[in-house]
């Protein structure tokens, strides 16, 4: 029992926090949501640099967060400039939060493994856009959210974490919309954590 409590001492002596870039094109709903549980003590990453393609709401909220923040409008450079802001910043682990642009392969190639993506479906169902007209407009009697590693093929990654939810008669696809983006903001954060655990340990 002492060794045991010797050895949980010192793995967590050896846990530090992992770096992390959120990517995001618009409100940035789940930033807040990563933010959020990344204020706390036992949480394994912080939350060290957002990007986004344009300005945007959840620019604002970073940089009143007193994150930083860049805006990256260079299109044909995008990525580019990109992989230098993360390389510069020491960042590990890159969480794309309503992030709209796709990824090249071959940049995905150089992060294999350090990307991760919420997609509002349970995967594999339903990859691609418009899941929640899709869940209906398919009879769905079941719908939700994935947490997956981003892959060169779209919505393809392993699953790391998934929520989900009844369809109910007479849902609307804001309905779902509204209902699966509250299991985002709550898985999201527990797939990161237990995601950056394992690169934070060593």
């Amino acid at each position: 029992m002492v060794r045991g409590l010797m050895e949980a001492r010192a793995t967590k002596l050896r846990m530090r926090k992992c770096r992390v870039a959120v990517l995001i094109s618009g409100r940035g709903s789940n930033l807040r949501a990563l933010l959020k549980a990344a204020q706390a003590d036992d949480f394994s990453a912080t939350i060290d640099l957002v990007v986004s393609e344009r300005d945007s709401d959840g620019c604002v909220f970073a940089r009143d967060a007193g994150i930083e923040t860049r805006v990256i409008d260079d299109k044909i450079n995008f990525e580019t400039k990109l992989h230098e802001w993360l390389s510069s910043r020491s960042i590990e682990l890159v969480c794309l939060a309503g992030f709209m642009p796709i990824l090249s392969p071959s940049f995905v190639g150089v992060w294999r493994a350090r990307i991760l993506n919420i997609h509002p479906s349970l995967l594999p169902k339903l990859r691609g856009l418009d899941t929640h007209k899709r869940a209906l407009a398919e009879g769905h009697k079941e719908h939700g959210c994935s947490v997956h590693i981003v892959t060169e093929k779209i919505d393809e990654g392993e699953v790391l974490e998934q929520a989900r939810l009844t369809i109910k008669a007479g849902d609307s696809h804001e309905d779902l919309a509204a209902r699966v983006l509250k299991l985002e903001h709550k898985i999201y954060p527990q797939a990161l954590d237990k995601y950056a655990r394992k690169i934070a340990l060593y």
